[in-house]
């Protein structure tokens, strides 16, 4: 079983958006339930699938496999629930990590998170200058959440 253990963060300013490039994403989502979302994902000239477990803390059970654009593409059209989330997202390093920077779109633009995906829980590391508020108890700032409550009806 995969584990991922991340922590999610507001920005500060936009000192980031000169940092990573930017790769366009599109998802959706077979399942948002709380204890079991299946997600789909086009990421640039990748496709996956994505099964997640409920959180507890930072931490849930995370299982992804590649699967063919074209299936993506069908699932995404025909079977996610509606709407999809997109964005762009920056992968930026920094003090020996990894943070994904997320800029949504549609009915969540506005929206601009950060998550950083760690090894334990209490693992100690280094935020940038432009890091904000943490969220990651909120559930409102799940991806799986926005599709029902978008960031521009909060």
């Amino acid at each position: 079983m995969g584990i991922e253990i991340e922590r999610k963060f507001l920005l500060r300013g936009d000192a980031w958006k000169s940092l990573g490039e930017p790769v366009f994403f599109r998802q959706g989502y077979l399942s948002s339930h709380k204890d079991r979302v299946v997600r789909v994902r086009i990421e640039g000239d990748r496709a996956v699938m994505t099964i997640k477990g409920r959180n507890v803390g930072a931490t849930r059970g995370e299982w992804e496999y590649p699967i063919p654009m074209a299936d993506a593409a069908e699932l995404l059209d025909r079977l996610c629930e509606q709407p999809l989330i997109e964005k762009y997202r920056r992968c930026i390093s920094y003090a020996g990590n990894v943070w994904e920077v997320d800029e949504f779109l549609g009915a969540n633009a506005g929206l601009v998170v950060a998550e950083i995906e760690l090894s334990s829980e209490d693992q100690v590391f280094d935020k940038p200058d432009w890091i904000g508020d943490e969220v990651t108890d909120d559930l409102r700032y799940l991806n799986s959440s926005l599709i029902k409550h978008p960031f521009s009806a909060w």
